[in-house]
């Protein structure tokens, strides 16, 4: 490794004041150069605040002393124009989104948008002003599960208007692409509509924005956290190993960017008989076992109900057509602990 490579890597040890991501993950650093025993860094905020500029120096000064090689740090610190508007507190930060949150999983087919519609409807429930944003720009299924199938319209600020159902805004690529036609993007195409989802939609004031990850981890997700700071993210699995060994990966994903994990819910967690017998078609407990492996908090379990397939079909999800129910009540439990947390 070079010793510019070593700066930048010792740079992501510095956070930016009151987020937990680092200064390199953000954007911030524009430029690091190395000669005779020195490093030079640029860097470029979006804040006015002087104070951050200061201790955004002095770290990036130490985090680059600690490099073998390294004996002086010269960091210039550019900031906007005093006519310029920031974004808001921190770096891309948008005005009016309170918390944002992120739904991921590590594959397919655990229940990951079940979740987030169930979640997002349940947190509007609780008296929260909740958005949703659809980020899986090649099989968007937020549409179908909040009955929704409108197109948004434009704002005389040239910004889209989300549309709303159950008391969620909502944006999603499904209303902007007619009936099943494909997505056929490469990646520099789907980093793009993830910002502009995020800074070209008028979402108002809201207390939480929950964002629909895609399975996996490429463009999407670190499109969006380069973005905006995450407030966290929630990790979505079901009990058996061949699911939680890619989990991993999504926690690790989140590690990397330093985006702190609020949890795991294991979701198809058991399936109860009509003669009352507990069966666990995909084992049982893989979610609470992994939450302690890795350090963090088990949010809780959803079993599967076919009450909740059938609200995912219908458009109306299950904590708004019976919240008083057993599984509403399961996903009312999660969205209790997370506004907990979040609080």
């Amino acid at each position: 490794m070079s010793l510019t490579d070593s700066v930048n890597e010792a740079l992501k040890s510095v956070p930016y004041p009151g987020f937990s991501r680092d200064i390199v993950s953000f954007g911030l650093v524009k430029g690091v150069s190395v000669a005779n025993g020195s490093a030079g860094i640029d860097l470029e905020l979006t804040s006015h605040n002087p104070k951050v500029a200061s201790e955004l120096k002095q770290a990036c000064e130490a985090a680059a002393k600690t490099v073998e090689g390294i004996e002086r740090a010269m960091v210039q610190v550019k900031m906007p124009p005093p006519g310029q508007s920031p974004g808001g507190g921190g770096p891309n930060q948008v005005k009016g989104l309170s918390k944002i949150v992120a739904v991921a999983s590590g594959k397919g087919g655990v229940g990951k948008s079940t979740c987030s519609v169930n979640l997002a409807c349940s947190l509007a429930q609780s008296g929260l002003a909740v958005g949703l944003m659809d980020c899986d720009i090649y099989g968007p299924s937020v549409p179908l599960m909040m009955g929704v199938d409108d197109k948004p319209e434009v704002s005389p600020e040239q910004k889209m208007v989300p549309l709303s159902s159950h008391g969620v805004k909502l944006i999603s690529m499904g209303f902007l692409m007619p009936g099943d036609e494909p997505v056929i993007w490469r990646g520099p195409m789907i980093m793009r509509t993830i910002q502009q989802f995020v800074l070209d939609v008028d979402w108002g004031e809201l207390d939480i924005l929950l964002v629909d990850l895609p399975p996996g981890t490429g463009d999407a997700q670190l499109s969006l956290c380069q973005t905006v700071p995450m407030d966290g993210g929630v990790v979505v699995t079901t009990p058996q190993e061949a699911s939680l060994g890619v989990v991993r990966k999504g926690i690790g994903m989140f590690k990397k960017v330093n985006v702190p994990i609020l949890g795991i819910v294991e979701n198809m967690s058991y399936f109860t008989a009509p003669n009352g017998d507990r069966v666990e078609i995909f084992g049982h407990g893989g979610g609470e076992k992994e939450a302690q492996n890795q350090g963090t908090r088990f949010l809780g379990e959803v079993p599967i109900f076919t009450e909740i397939r059938e609200g995912g079909d219908s458009g109306v999800p299950i904590v708004v057509s019976a919240p008083d129910s057993e599984p509403a009540q399961a996903f009312s439990k999660v969205a209790s602990t997370l506004r907990a947390l979040l609080n």
